[in-house]
């Protein structure tokens, strides 16, 4: 790196900076009729700007709630400026979200205003609102339909012709550290979502570390390349994706959908990116069928290409390999690497665990995935592995600035400026988890080695069997799944004799399969941690409510949605 990270006193002033030093570089891209088209940096400052005076017109006054229901477009991290321009809070929120999810979080957050993108929805926040307290503007990007009688405002005419962005950003630069950013809803793999206070300094302390982190892989100013496809509504791709990437003038890239990613990878070749471990189980998933289906030499030559890679992450000699070793990073190496564009630096995993094996899977076919961990009340990011010196079985190291404690019974605590402020209107829940002396209980459960982070347990979700034996179930699940035969598994067993699982086949897996994957995990995990009955079910998804937008399954929902097919594996 050639520059050091500047200082900002807050998101909005970064934005108008950026906008200010950088106004006709290109900042954000959009995909319409087949084709991308930048919005430059002036363009981005002046309509946040005009938003702004808008949003005060209405009668938005600082510490307001927003809501903003949007897919990842430019228009979101133009309308997240705009409210926090006027110390006012942002609240980003799912699209996926039912009309009781929205209803829940207008009534938590008291939000009397939304900006949305779509018309479908709009209808959606909009019968949320009739289920809470309604509200009082609707600023639409998209063509509206009907509102109901709710008042209403178009993009265009929020954004207006924009004038110049001098007051609202002279207004912003006195917007202190502490002031609440952000309400980020938790996604809620079990009970009801909690709105964490995000202020300024945690997003921006998670933005330096950060800098400060991936040094190695030399991010230069202006000459990075992001493509965003993780909801920006979550805490991990608003502050990364989002504030992160345009700090340092990344040209971001909006994908259009996760069944065009791969494409769009190949169309964009991002030199940076954040995934959750999921995506990196599907493409290994499909690279190994590939393979498979193949044949003859080029298995040959992939098996070869990853057993000496899988030697060099091991930081074992190449022996025999070595000779072939250049001739293998042509034929498959650079193949794998092209799935990902060609040009990546790094990719950051993280939102839930990844598993060792399919980690170094990546690494030995150099595919630079570095993963971290962290949960939305602390920025988000904890820590992360740093390039060059990646131990990807460990979360890596904690960000510089950031604290990091191993309580007695195992749990792991932080401190810093990346920690929440607390819960939206919940002092119950923010006394459990955040103590006077500034320590965060996480929740998770883990110990540090060497420096590295590594995480073992969430302290709530050990369950303990009729014999007494405590098992990790998202450990089992984790060596369930390493199969490419396994594409979900959620164990149960808790005050159970043994353990059992509901376990979603991949696409092209067939019973016998599975049944021949359940006995290789098992022969992988202690006698206690032994998988004895199971049964297939159909797939977690968004849709039926069993996964979260970050592709995490809700658990809790699993078990209860199952609970019949649980009990009969005992019967």
């Amino acid at each position: 790196m050639t520059a050091s990270y500047p200082d900002w006193p807050n998101c909005a002033t970064m934005m108008f900076e950026r906008a200010r030093i950088w106004a006709a570089r290109p900042a954000l891209w959009s995909k319409r009729d087949g084709s991308w088209y930048p919005m430059i940096w002036d363009e981005v400052g002046r309509r946040a700007a005009a938003l702004a005076r808008t949003l005060r017109a209405r009668g938005v006054a600082p510490g307001d709630r927003v809501l903003i229901v949007s897919e990842n477009r430019p228009e979101f991290p133009i309308a997240d400026t705009a409210v926090m321009a006027l110390r006012a809070i942002s609240v980003p929120t799912y699209t996926t979200n039912l009309p009781a999810d929205h209803a829940h979080i207008l009534r938590d957050s008291g939000a009397r205003v939304a900006i949305v993108s779509t018309a479908a929805l709009a209808q959606r926040v909009l019968e949320g609102a009739r289920l809470a307290d309604g509200l009082d503007l609707l600023i639409m990007m998209d063509d509206p339909g009907d509102t109901g009688g709710v008042p209403i405002l178009t993009w265009s005419q929020a954004t207006g012709a924009p004038e110049l962005m001098h007051d609202i950003a002279a207004e912003a630069a006195l917007i202190p550290p502490e002031q609440t950013a952000c309400l980020i809803y938790t996604s809620g793999t079990g009970g009801v979502p909690k709105g964490v206070m995000q202020p300024h300094r945690a997003i921006r302390a998670n933005c330096r570390g950060a800098w400060e982190l991936l040094w190695p892989l030399d991010l230069t100013f202006n000459d990075e390349t992001y493509l965003s496809f993780l909801p920006l509504s979550h805490a991990y791709e608003h502050t990364c994706g989002q504030f992160f990437l345009l700090s340092i003038g990344a040209n971001i890239f909006y994908s259009t959908g996760a069944e065009r990613l791969a494409a769009e990878m190949a169309e964009v070749r991002p030199t940076v990116m954040t995934a959750v471990p999921r995506l990196f189980e599907v493409i290994r998933d499909r690279i190994l069928l590939q393979v498979e289906r193949q044949g003859g030499w080029r298995k040959r030559a992939f098996d070869l290409a990853l057993a000496a890679g899988l030697k060099r992450v091991r930081g074992e000699p190449l022996g025999a390999l070595a000779l072939l070793d250049p001739l293998l990073d042509r034929l498959v190496r650079a193949r794998v690497r092209a799935r990902f564009g060609g040009r990546l630096k790094g990719i950051m995993s993280g939102g839930a665990r990844l598993d060792p094996e399919v980690g170094r899977f990546f690494l030995a076919l150099g595919v630079p995935i570095l993963q971290g961990y962290g949960q939305t009340e602390a920025g988000p990011v904890i820590s992360a592995n740093p390039p060059g010196l990646i131990r990807i079985e460990t979360v890596g190291r904690p960000l510089p600035g950031v604290e990091v404690r191993i309580a007695e019974d195992g749990e792991i605590l932080v401190r810093g400026d990346l920690v929440m402020q607390g819960y939206w209107n919940n002092p119950e829940a923010t006394a459990a988890v955040l103590k006077p002396d500034g320590w965060l209980h996480t929740g998770d459960i883990g110990h540090v080695d060497e420096g590295y982070l590594v995480i073992t347990d969430r302290k709530k979700d050990v369950l303990k069997t009729s014999a007494g034996e405590m098992v990790s179930p998202a450990r089992v699940e984790g060596v369930l799944m390493r199969s490419p035969a396994i594409a979900q598994a959620v164990v149960a067993g808790d005050g159970r004799p043994h353990l059992v699982a509901l376990i979603v086949p991949a696409e092209t897996a067939d019973e016998a399969a599975v049944a021949l994957a359940v006995e290789t995990a098992n022969k992988q995990l202690a006698v206690h941690e032994r998988i004895r009955r199971w049964t297939i079910v159909p797939p977690f998804t968004l849709d039926n409510q069993l996964l979260t937008p970050t592709q995490k399954v809700r658990r809790s929902a699993v078990l209860t949605r199952y609970a019949e097919a649980v009990a009969s594996l005992y019967r």
